[in-house]
């Protein structure tokens, strides 16, 4: 790791496109792999990181967080997860795993330099990045990997500026310990805020609710030693009708129906859903909890008002606190936003080695959350994202005058 990089005072166009290194926002799982796969190419590449430490989300993460998929589909290229993480990995591993990444690939990663705008470099031949202490740095590439979960998002509920009771977001979330003998509403119940529900109720919770908007699907992390994870890579190329139909007899052999705890089972299809960005809770507890009556199943949450909250059947409700367990947003419209790059959600157009037409050299990665593993899939986009690089580092280079 170094403390600054080279270039910070002012934008260096006067140096050839192809000896300027490609910047790598973001020093995330997603951030360090791209830095290694493109240093194996003979590449520089630096990672600029905001905060002081690599790994600045995965730290913030509750602390029973495990990984979903499997260790050894978990690694990043050129370094595996070691054995004795077991099966499934914990975040405090996640966390070793990638500062061990960083040290023994020798990664140059910048901490504390925060990029809040990204901008064609004044020569046309690579990018200019504005950073923390009016820094310009110049790169021929840069990747873009902030990360899926970089900024919580809480809906604009009527009453909300004005509630009083206790109110935080999932990503404030640690343990449950200041929540023991407390009644405690979750609201959301993709995968944290399903796994949120049942630490409560693990840790001493006096009630636990958790309110539902869209019934999810629910599917068994493993099942006889077969990790959900394997079959999500099998069928993830198959028509989605035909996953859909496959999908429906086997959850009705593995979880049991809830419906008559207020968790019925889907209408729409399993991979239909998974299309439109809605992945399955893989259960860690989740089923057991609901059907034991441990964890209620409420509405919707509709608003706040004098210290209750309103559901969206007309009931009232008065937690002593709530858990948003609402997601988060990408938040790249101020980074990237003006270079038509993103769609009208403020997702990437492309990701992974395509480059958007209007910006080459601009690539992205960790900005879906595929059902087949997200560390998984960001290891396969590092090495395809390095390549193209690398691609058009030759073909500059090709161009110059002999």
């Amino acid at each position: 790791m170094v403390d600054s990089p080279q270039h910070t005072d002012r934008p260096v166009t006067d140096q050839p496109a192809a000896d300027r290194p490609v910047y790598v926002i973001g020093g995330g799982p997603g951030g360090l792999s791209v830095a290694y796969a493109l240093r194996a190419r003979g590449l520089r590449a630096v990672v600029l990181e905001k905060s002081d430490r690599i790994g600045a989300s995965w730290r913030r993460h509750y602390d029973r967080l495990h990984l979903h998929t499997t260790r050894r589909l978990s690694g990043l290229p050129g370094l595996p997860m070691p054995r004795r993480f077991g099966r499934w990995v914990s975040r405090d591993d996640v966390v070793r795993y990638l500062e061990k990444y960083a040290e023994v690939h020798e990664l140059e990663i910048v901490t504390g330099v925060e990029v809040s705008r990204v901008e064609p470099s004044p020569d046309g031949s690579g990018w200019l990045l504005r950073a923390t202490g009016g820094r310009e740095l110049t790169g021929a590439a840069v990747v873009v990997a902030t990360g899926h979960n970089h900024t919580p998002r809480i809906p604009d509920w009527p009453g909300r500026d004005k509630y009083t009771g206790e109110f935080l977001h999932a990503g404030e979330y640690r343990t449950p310990a200041p929540y023991a003998g407390r009644d405690v509403l979750v609201v959301g119940v993709g995968n944290t805020g399903a796994e949120i529900a049942v630490d409560l109720v693990e840790g001493g919770a006096s009630r636990v609710r958790l309110a539902v908007r869209t019934t999810p699907h629910i599917v068994r992390r493993s099942t006889a030693g077969w990790a959900a994870q394997f079959t999500s890579i099998l069928v993830r190329r198959l028509p989605v009708r035909l996953v859909d139909r496959l999908a429906r007899p086997m959850a009705r052999i593995s979880v049991p129906d809830l419906a008559d705890r207020g968790l019925p089972r889907p209408e729409t299809g399993l991979y239909s859903r998974v299309k439109d960005g809605a992945i399955p809770v893989l259960d860690v507890g989740l089923v057991d909890a609901v059907r034991n009556g441990r964890i209620e199943i409420v509405a919707a949450v509709d608003g706040f008002e004098d210290g209750k909250v309103h559901l969206t059947d007309g009931s009232l409700v008065s937690p002593d606190v709530v858990i948003a367990a609402t997601g988060y947003v990408r938040a790249l419209e101020d980074l990237v936003g003006h270079l038509d790059v993103l769609d009208e959600r403020g997702k990437p157009v492309v990701q992974g080695a395509r480059t958007p037409s209007d910006a080459p050299g601009m690539y992205f990665t960790g900005f879906t959350n595929p059902i087949s593993g997200n560390l998984r899939e960001m290891a396969i986009d590092a090495q395809r994202i390095a390549k193209a690089i690398a691609g058009d580092r030759r073909r500059q280079v090709s161009r110059l005058p002999v």
